[in-house]
């Protein structure tokens, strides 16, 4: 759902998209599928938008009226539903469930290999009075001595 309201951000949706839906029917999309799938949707808004401002002008045309206000609101404000349910039937996915399985039979592996894991915890201890506040270039708490390969303003 992340990728879908990162993709999402600047739009307006909406409230009666249910998102979490859309999610659940794109489980196991790239974030490529599904930024297509939200830029389609999109497209197909902008696309009604302006075949409406053009309606609208050659009616105003008929009737002589004058040109259309820059002021007039929006006539398709917001990505509809309807536009998201034209846009998912182009939907595609474009990695099998083999390759997720994949890729993270790998991503734990490489964890694994870099000593990173669910283990990890911070100790329980406060730091001692007499380790300072680990300043710039101390040996305080959270820097090990003489490691200035780790420095980058050394």
């Amino acid at each position: 759902m992340a990728i879908l309201k990162a993709a999402l951000r600047k739009s307006p949706v909406a409230k009666d998209v249910d998102m979490n839906l859309l999610a659940g029917v794109t489980k196991g999309f790239s974030g490529a599928d599904l930024t297509e799938i939200c830029q389609r949707a999109c497209k197909l808004a902008i696309r009604e938008s302006i075949e409406k401002e053009i309606n609208l002008e050659k009616e105003r045309q008929r009737n002589g009226q004058t040109a259309m206000d820059s002021d007039e609101p929006d006539p398709v404000p917001e990505i509809r539903r309807d536009h998201f349910e034209e846009a998912m039937k182009f939907a595609r996915r474009s990695v099998s469930d083999n390759d997720i399985r994949k890729y993270e039979m790998f991503a734990q592996t490489l964890q694994q290999s870099r000593g990173f894991g669910s283990q990890f915890r911070f100790p329980d201890q406060q730091q001692q009075p007499s380790q300072g506040s680990g300043g710039s270039g101390g040996q305080g708490g959270h820097r090990p001595a003489n490691n200035d390969d780790d420095d980058l303003y050394a």
